[in-house]
């Protein structure tokens, strides 16, 4: 499955990435039942992250990740995730939370998008942020607590 899980650093420094993180987005796809085509994690600026915001969503606000859907054939995952370095950054200070766990929030959280959790009313928002700290736990629990 890690031959078509790519991660890519657009108009940013390249930096390291949570240990262990392939292995986890595999278990939250097989965990969803999904099947894994393709997927591109792209880390980049706010300024670009707008950019595509504006042109592919008519969003004229910076955000954290813009996540485009490319799948063919049911439970299957493909698509890209594009993620603001800046805004998980900010993120991660005003919750209070280490940078790798909220670049790991961000991931799920498109993930889950590809899945087809949605976030606009109220309750979608509950529980994607119930999913969103299930993969999380799940991530402690399995490669962090454990030390593998």
């Amino acid at each position: 499955m890690r031959e078509n899980l790519f991660f890519h650093f657009e108009d940013i420094s390249e930096f390291s990435l949570p240990e262990h993180i392939h292995d986890w987005i595999k278990r939250v796809i097989l965990n969803e039942e999904f099947v894994l085509s393709e997927i591109n994690v792209v880390f980049t600026s706010d300024h670009y992250l707008l950019t595509l915001n504006k042109e592919h969503l008519a969003h004229d606000y910076y955000t954290d990740i813009v996540t485009f859907d490319y799948h063919t054939e049911p439970k299957e995952i493909h698509g890209d995730l594009f993620i603001s370095k800046e805004r998980v950054i900010e993120n991660a200070s005003a919750f209070n939370v280490s940078i790798n766990h909220e670049l790991l929030r961000v991931v799920v959280h498109g993930l889950l998008h590809l899945f087809g959790y949605s976030d606009k009313s109220e309750k979608d928002k509950e529980l994607m942020r119930s999913m969103e700290d299930f993969y999380l736990s799940l991530y402690t629990n399995e490669y962090v607590s454990r030390g593998t």
